[in-house]
């Protein structure tokens, strides 16, 4: 790929929240291979962090331990882009890196991005084109700016090109690789945990899975579903009424946990066909994800492996940027209002789900694509 004599482009890898971590280890593993024509650096700002979040997921997908680790933490959206920004610029100015890649819509990917732009490190962004038009998102936000201005734009499906070039990016800037979460998904589906052992583990009985409906599973995260009391109530008590005909396991996030004991409707998680666990490993997740008979969630990266593996998926949100899992795949947008999450429910469960097919290029190759279109581009 590269001559003796040419030095390795030097790639600054940023990561910093759990959505990142599935998507930053393909890279990782074909920028490390003998011969990409890359020397691979690995920063974690720690926007996200724990000691049980790094074993589930950078133990898993053997993601190496990072180079650099901010160690930000959590905070507010102003406070912790400002904190990332601040410890970054010190690391980027001793490591002097070609070229910095940001994945994903998090604060980590424009906080680190601005910095390296004034700095004049070219900014490559993966996952980019991706709208929701609904700017009361603050990923909606991040993915905007970072576009705006990133040297390269990686994107994961073709119409993210037109909303690129709406916005007045250069179509020579944007390469359309597929998607590196489904290189991950790929990568791993053959260790996917059991699902019989994902439950025994946190004490949850076996049986739950051999109903005639099978299982579901529900993730709920999001701020417009979970901070307003009136709309966690109202989606808690109708999911409440799905589990009562399929069962659904519910790894609850904590900041979820927190908000369901404010609300007060902490016994809608003791039974009655809701399972809470803690957070999940990548493997335990996608085992449960594998042999869902549906997947309900607010999650974006879950419509995308629910499109890759089939299985039928309900998003619970008024729009979503990863319009192909439903143009192609196997999502449908509900919302919060009852009677339509009950409606797809309902559709799902009479064997009328989306059956979909797999979008063009989430073949498993993605991260392979961007290390070429990296090296011809900065080492011609």
């Amino acid at each position: 790929m590269m001559t003796s004599t040419e030095a390795p482009l030097r790639v600054l890898n940023i990561v910093g929240a759990r959505p990142n971590f599935m998507k930053i280890a393909p890279l990782m593993r074909v920028f490390s291979d003998p011969g990409s024509g890359i020397e691979p650096r690995l920063l974690h700002t720690g926007q996200h962090y724990d000691a049980a979040m790094k074993a589930a997921f950078f133990d898993q997908l053997g993601i190496p331990e990072p180079d650099v680790d901010l160690g930000v933490g959590s905070a507010s959206h102003a406070r912790q882009t400002a904190a990332i920004m601040e410890r970054f610029e010190p690391e980027l100015a001793a490591w002097r890196p070609d070229v910095v890649l940001v994945v994903g819509d998090v604060n980590s990917t424009i906080a680190c991005a601005l910095v390296a732009v004034k700095r004049g490190v070219p900014v490559v962004h993966v996952e980019a084109g991706l709208r929701s038009y609904d700017r009361a998102m603050p990923e909606e936000i991040n993915r905007v700016l970072t576009d705006q201005i990133a040297d390269l734009l990686f994107t994961t499906e073709r119409d993210a090109l037109a909303n690129l070039e709406r916005e007045g990016i250069d179509p020579a800037r944007v390469h359309f690789v597929g998607n590196v979460m489904i290189d991950t998904l790929r990568a791993n589906l053959e260790r996917a945990r059991p699902p019989a052992e994902t439950l025994t583990a946190h004490g949850l009985p076996p049986r739950i899975l051999e109903g005639a409906q099978g299982h579901g599973l529900l993730t709920l995260h999001r701020p417009a579903n979970v901070d307003d009391p009136e709309v966690l109530v109202r989606l808690m008590e109708t999911l409440a009424g799905v589990a009562a005909r399929v069962p659904l396991i519910f790894p609850v996030h904590p900041r979820t946990r927190e908000r369901i004991r404010a609300a007060g409707i902490e016994s809608l998680l003791q039974g009655r066909g809701l399972y809470a666990t803690p957070p999940l490993g990548y493997l335990e997740l996608l085992g449960l994800m594998r042999g869902a008979r549906l997947v309900l969630t607010d999650s974006g990266g879950l419509q995308e492996e629910t499109t890759a593996l089939g299985v039928p998926c309900v998003t619970l949100r008024e729009n979503t940027e990863r319009p192909v899992t439903v143009s192609e795949g196997t999502n449908t947008v509900v919302g919060s209002d009852p009677a339509a999450i009950l409606a797809a429910v309902d559709e799902i469960l009479a064997g009328r789900g989306k059956g979909g097919r797999i979008p063009e290029l989430w073949d498993g190759h993605a991260a392979e694509r961007i290390r070429d279109c990296l090296v011809r581009h900065y080492r011609p």
